[in-house]
């Protein structure tokens, strides 16, 4: 009896999604690429790529005339090029980063089908689609101009338009010329370099030097889990939470890696990661105060100090302060000295453990009121905004009907 042959089944944990590229017409268009382990899909998390998309080029017109029994001057027929595809970007609710096209150097659309005899005009390019996460801005790469900030699910921007196919001889016989022996070249599609930022929406960022525990705190108000661990930089990729604090009231907490000094130079993890804070409203800064031998003031001036360095407009949004580790003792010792320098320069403090649930709901709650007023100062200004360009078009009107 032969032995038996087990075939080992692949590990779809281990594979590699391919990408998909949707089509208007409803088919689906899947370009594959070398299968990545578990470990490339969570080591790196791509928030930033560049890609040349090029649409397709429009259908040249024909030049023919009728020949037809019955009809022998028929006369011009040439039909009209069909119209290139467009490369649009499209926002997938489903996806969380940009890893997709990571190998995707090239979008290319199909170009439209030139026109034939007949009348009959050639096929339109289909377009083609490429899924983007939320929170994806499209900028050009040679320009550096935003094109296009996708947040919501289903918002497109067309990268690169197809160009328009040419008319056929058909569109050119007049009473002078009929029999024109010409027809329209179609026009080359967009060709352009793109470059896609992916900045997570989150409403609440948490900052602070590597192992103050932000890794934990999320993991303690949301259900979200980011890998812990006693050493420094255990978080290499930012995480998302959803932190509830009411039966219908939530907000969106991101974790981003830990900032240490000199890292807006290249040290540590750098200041990269920063960017998915730039679109909080609120900012907890954490503080690690179990070793006696560091100065907390300092670590706090270090940390906004990094944040200046990538973007000033991070210091001026309301930010909580909050002493991390409070189950040890060490931490609650030197708490009440730690209170007090931060009390002198006007800076409130908050203290909590996340393993034991001491303080956590006390800073929730102060965070969602913050929030909630930056959210009613947000509508106000927007507000404001709206009633400005209102009188602007009053006195437009008014002025233009003297």
């Amino acid at each position: 009896m032969p032995p038996l042959i087990h075939k080992r089944q692949p590990n779809n944990l281990f594979a590699q999604a391919h990408v998909p590229l949707q089509i208007l017409s409803g088919s689906e268009q899947t370009l594959s690429k070398p299968r990545q382990g578990l470990f490339f899909l969570l080591m790196h998390f791509i928030d930033e790529v560049r890609l040349l998309a090029k649409a397709g080029d429009g259908g040249k017109g024909c030049v023919a005339f009728l020949r037809e029994k019955y009809r022998p001057r028929g006369g011009p027929s040439g039909g009209d090029g069909g119209d290139g595809g467009s490369v649009i970007f499209r926002v997938d609710a489903q996806l969380n980063t940009l890893v997709d096209l990571a190998h995707q150097k090239h979008l290319r659309a199909p170009r439209g089908e030139y026109g034939r005899g007949k009348d009959q005009h050639g096929k339109n390019g289909q377009d083609l689609i490429v899924r983007v996460p939320p929170g994806t801005m499209v900028y050009d790469d040679e320009t550096g101009a935003l094109l296009a900030d996708l947040r919501t699910a289903g918002e497109e921007c067309i990268a690169a338009k197809g160009g328009m196919g040419g008319k056929g001889n058909a569109h050119f016989a007049t009473s002078t010329n009929r029999a024109p022996r010409f027809a329209q070249p179609g026009i080359p599609g967009e060709e352009r370099a793109v470059r896609l930022e992916l900045r997570l929406l989150a409403d609440v960022g948490l900052v602070g030097f590597p192992n103050a525990g932000k890794s934990t705190l999320i993991s303690a108000v949301s259900a979200a889990r980011p890998r812990i661990a006693d050493f420094p930089f255990t978080t290499l990729t930012p995480h998302l939470g959803v932190v509830r604090y009411s039966e219908e009231r939530s907000f969106v907490m991101a974790d981003v890696p830990g900032l240490i000094e000199g890292a807006h130079e290249g040290h540590g993890l750098g200041i990269r990661f920063l960017r998915h804070l730039a679109r909080t409203s609120v900012l907890i800064h954490l503080l690690d105060i179990s070793d006696a031998e560091r100065d907390s003031w300092q670590d706090y001036q270090v940390i906004n100090n990094e944040l200046a360095c990538f973007d000033v407009t991070l210091l001026d949004r309301p930010q909580i302060v909050a002493v991390t580790k409070l189950d040890l003792p060490d931490t609650r010792d030197r708490l009440p000295e730690v209170s007090a320098l931060f009390a002198s320069h006007s800076v409130e403090l908050f203290a909590l453990s996340a393993v034991t649930g001491e303080g956590v709901k006390e800073l929730v709650f102060r965070t969602a009121q913050v929030l909630e007023r930056q959210k009613e100062r947000a509508r106000e200004l927007e507000k404001a905004h709206e009633q400005q360009e209102l009188q602007k078009r009053e006195s437009f009107f008014l002025s233009s009907s003297l």
